[in-house]
């Protein structure tokens, strides 16, 4: 749905069927790792409300990355923060696979990125099952 409304505003990704694999593979693994993460915060909080907020601030992350503008035109200490955060390399590397520039090594930082936040997740959330 989200490809179809950006295809019918002017988007033309010029992608090939690999790297379009890439690009999914790259977004499961992200959805993987916040999957976890969420999980584990979740099950931290002391009730369900606090449980079904306790991910929130995670919904900011891609609006302080790349995402909209180039990282070199933010303020210095937003731009320090933007270029060290997971959200963008992997919107770099999403950005690159789609439209055929260089990805440079995003793809790596990326896929470490969220591997790493999803086997924290998980052993986060499986800590805290077995406590209870």
């Amino acid at each position: 749905l989200l490809i179809g409304a950006a295809y019918a505003i002017g988007f033309r990704p010029n992608a090939t069927a690999v790297e379009w694999l890439a690009t999914a593979g790259l977004l499961t693994l992200t959805a993987i790792a916040l999957t976890w993460l969420s999980v584990a915060m979740g099950m931290r909080s002391p009730t369900p409300e606090a449980a079904s907020n306790a991910p929130m601030p995670l919904v900011y992350l891609p609006f302080l990355g790349s995402g909209f503008v180039p990282t070199d035109s933010m303020p210095i200490v937003l731009r320090w923060f933007a270029d060290y955060q997971p959200f963008t390399p992997i919107m770099e590397t999403v950005r690159g696979l789609l439209m055929g520039t260089d990805i440079g090594n995003n793809a790596t930082i990326a896929t470490a990125w969220s591997t790493g936040i999803a086997v924290l997740g998980y052993l986060w959330a499986k800590s805290t099952f077995n406590k209870k």
